[in-house]
């Protein structure tokens, strides 16, 4: 009799967010599915049951936390309907997701470029939600005349990415994070795009 959906939900969960501890902290290719079972406190073939293979784990992650931040960016944002305002939340909302995940960050930020299929194969639609947020808010604030005009939302919202997501990754990889202050990159990497999106006088 198979388990009710709860169960197996629960076990799922269990078992990602083991894999999030082990990745972290042996990396991807050195990481074995008996660390992550064991760690799960589950049998190594129970692993099987929900994932094709330690692969398919690590892409799993990164859609489940993904959707989460998806989720919880909309909640940052609500109410919040000045374009200025909403690119500093948004980085805001970034940088205190790596600060105070530090282990998903690492999963997310280092070991996820080490997968061949996610780099080729993979169609990373949920991270692409997660920038057209920020597409949107350019879009917003040109239709406000707060931005340029001139001003491509696609390359923005990359860049804006880009921007956040290569000094996170400096800070995961820092032995010394309190001589990167991440708040204080939140504030600048928001200052320097309002200030480069703006309509001059």
């Amino acid at each position: 009799m198979p388990p009710a959906p709860e169960r197996k939900t629960d076990k799922r969960s269990v078992i990602t967010e083991a894999a999030v501890d082990v990745f972290a902290e042996k990396g991807f290719h050195q990481a074995r599915v008996s660390d992550i079972a064991r760690r799960a406190g589950v049998a190594d073939g129970t692993i099987y049951l929900y994932f094709k293979n330690k692969e398919d784990l690590l892409l799993s992650i990164f859609e489940e936390k993904m959707e989460l931040l998806l989720e919880q960016l909309g909640v940052a944002l609500e109410g919040v309907n000045d374009p200025i305002e909403r690119v500093r939340k948004f980085a805001e909302f970034h940088f205190r997701q790596v600060r105070d995940n530090r282990a998903v960050a690492e999963v997310l930020q280092v070991e996820l470029r080490l997968s061949n299929k996610f780099l080729r194969d993979y169609r990373p639609e949920k991270l692409w939600a997660y920038l057209n947020v920020f597409g949107q808010i350019v879009r917003d604030g040109q239709a406000a005349g707060i931005f340029r005009p001139d001003i491509d939302s696609f390359i923005s919202m990359w860049s804006f990415f880009g921007a956040m997501d290569e000094l996170a990754m400096q800070w995961v990889l820092s032995k010394k994070q309190d001589r990167f202050p991440i708040d204080e990159a939140a504030r600048q990497v928001a200052e320097i795009f309002i200030r480069g999106m703006g309509v001059t006088a």
